[in-house]
């Protein structure tokens, strides 16, 4: 089976949370201590119903406000397809936990409130998942059930949101019409709205066709680790461990590291169940080469004609995390690309993005928490890097507070100099 890994966005109180928990409810994907617990919860609570948003709302705040602050995720099957969903934010304080949250995301379940219709925060989360390339789109249309399964209001917010994607980039986009309370539309079609003739939201989950979306072209093969065991039995075991991040690896291909350039052949590929034949993203393999190449941690093996830039001059967009420190042109970080750790200097700001009205405000000086602009960088070691919209693997980093340790953004690369 594959794996499907989704994320659920949208403005406060759309229901994300609850339709996570409607999802594992109806697909039985919950133990039953599991429900007599969010059960006894609920009744001291005095909700009306079980609520099912429990399931995700882990924290005392959340629990306390009814609302997602943190993001979590939730893993769970069916004889079709494995899924592990994270769900996300919605209030605008929390945008970085959304873009981290939805950053590795093959879908993006964009809730909207039937009585309220489109909100900025709609906006706001359909523009990142925009940013972020996520390929595949659910809006799921929730609350049907308060404006009495109304198939106009269905049909306007989807006209709406239409005019809306247009200006955007996303490759599939469905329309979902749901209650997640009662569980309409979302396991089971439901029948109060007998005048939709689409798929169920879990239906579509584990039809939704996503081999297409990995990239196997670009050989790109991060080296994480070498591994060289200290025994008689394997003295000459030299191989090279990591996760395939695009292209197909065969035994017998020929193959450079970079950013040495040398070139040899793989000889073998070893997976934790053997040998394979071959292995495509997101294998985690290791790697025998024909030669004794000097290949370490953070190098990379590619095709000998078909190369990431090697640079330490990278134009990327980034969101900034830190709640104490701006981004600030002159700024010195630690940046993690792939499995290479560099210094990294912020030559200058580019723009400061709006992205409720995609306006570019050049004048800006710095980033504040939450915030997503523009910047070019300037590395101590080159970098082996792909435009994000190429791969996303390769096309994305982090960057870190050396003094703290702490991440204070994630970047996406958008050119390389």
């Amino acid at each position: 089976m594959d794996l499907l890994r989704l994320a659920t966005a949208g403005s406060v109180d759309d229901g994300k949370s609850t339709l996570i928990g409607r999802l594992l409810y109806d697909s039985k994907s919950i133990f039953e201590d599991q429900l007599e617990a969010i059960e006894a919860t609920s009744a001291s609570r005095g909700d009306e119903h079980t609520n099912l948003a429990l399931l995700t709302d882990g924290l005392r705040a959340e629990r306390e406000q009814g609302i997602t602050i943190d993001v979590a995720h939730r893993y769970f099957a069916t004889p079709n397809r494995k899924f592990i969903i994270a769900d996300t934010p919605g209030h605008i304080q929390y945008t970085r936990n959304m873009v981290t949250g939805a950053s590795t995301a093959d879908l993006a379940i964009i809730l909207v409130d039937a009585r309220k219709g489109i909100l900025e925060q709609s906006r706001r989360h359909s523009y990142i998942a925009n940013l972020l390339r996520i390929p595949h789109v659910v809006v799921a249309i929730n609350k049907m059930d308060l404006v009495g399964w109304d198939q106009q209001v269905f049909t306007d917010i989807k006209r709406e949101y239409t005019e809306l994607a247009s200006r955007l980039d996303f490759r599939d986009l469905t329309f979902i019409p749901l209650s997640a309370l009662h569980g309409d539309n979302v396991v089971d079609r439901s029948a109060n709205m007998d005048w939709y003739k689409g798929s169920t939201l879990l239906h579509h989950l584990e039809e939704v066709y996503i081999a297409s979306d990995r990239n196997l072209v670009d050989v790109r093969f991060p080296v994480q680790y070498v591994i060289r065991p200290q025994s008689t039995e394997h003295h000459d075991y030299r191989g090279y461990a990591g996760t395939v991040a695009g292209g197909m690896l065969r035994a017998g291909d020929e193959v450079i590291a970079l950013p040495s350039g040398f070139g040899t052949r793989i000889t073998r590929i070893d997976t934790a169940d053997g040998p394979v034949d071959a292995a495509v993203a997101p294998m985690a393999v290791t790697v025998l080469l024909e030669d004794d190449l000097d290949v370490s941690r953070g190098d990379m093996l590619c095709r000998p004609n078909n190369r990431p830039a090697v640079t330490q001059d990278l134009e990327a967009m980034v969101c900034w995390m830190s709640e104490t420190t701006p981004l600030l042109p002159g700024a010195k970080l630690a940046i993690k690309h792939t499995t290479r750790w560099a210094r990294a200097m912020v030559k200058d700001l580019r723009y400061r993005l709006d992205i409720n009205t995609s306006h570019r405000d050049e004048s800006a000086t710095s980033l504040a928490l939450n915030e997503i602009g523009r910047v070019r960088l300037r590395t101590t070691q080159p970098l082996m890097a792909d435009d994000y919209q190429r791969n996303r693997n390769t096309g994305s980093f982090i960057l870190v507070d050396e003094a703290t340790n702490v991440t204070v953004a994630a970047g996406m690369i958008v050119g390389t100099e």
